[in-house]
């Protein structure tokens, strides 16, 4: 068998040794060194930060006409379940709490005909109740997002017709 002999190290004259230590002693060109500066890492910031704050805006700012739109189907449903009583005990309920619990007089009282979180409005505030009512047999009524009668747009009375 033939022994090998062992490669020569490169010397410092040999073309590739050469490039080689040229290449440690400088510096990267800038295609080397590509990426972001701090002023453009800053402006990317600002531009998401507005983006995201521009979007909250718009989401959050609905939060009030989605409970107004809420509380109309509310109202009308709690109608409902009040049209049910009268239906099942001949009268009406003298308030919505009877709606939760039987009242002492009530006979054929099939309920509850609702749960207590029901008969408040989304803004959490009760919702008015009246026997008679100006209207009708009955009035309900959720004062919209001021809780104050009267108002525009998500302030607005919401009442049962």
């Amino acid at each position: 068998m033939k022994l090998s002999r062992p490669l020569p190290r490169p010397s410092l004259s040999h073309p590739s040794s050469r490039s080689l230590r040229r290449s440690l002693s400088r510096a990267p060109s800038r295609s080397a060194q590509a990426g972001f500066s701090l002023i453009e890492i800053i402006i990317v910031t600002v531009l998401i930060g507005g983006i995201v704050a521009f979007a909250a805006s718009q989401i959050l700012g609905g939060s009030d006409k989605a409970k107004y739109n809420l509380a109309k189907a509310q109202v009308q449903t709690v109608a409902q379940k009040v049209q049910s009583y009268e239906s099942d005990t001949g009268s009406l309920p003298a308030s919505l709490d009877d709606l939760v619990t039987a009242p002492g007089n009530a006979e054929g009282w099939l309920g509850p005909y609702a749960k207590a979180a029901e008969l408040k409005d989304p803004w959490k505030r009760p919702l008015e109740y009246r026997v008679p009512g100006e209207t009708g047999p009955f009035d309900l009524v959720s004062y919209g997002a001021d809780g104050q009668a009267g108002g525009s747009s998500v302030d607005a009375d919401i009442a049962y017709e």
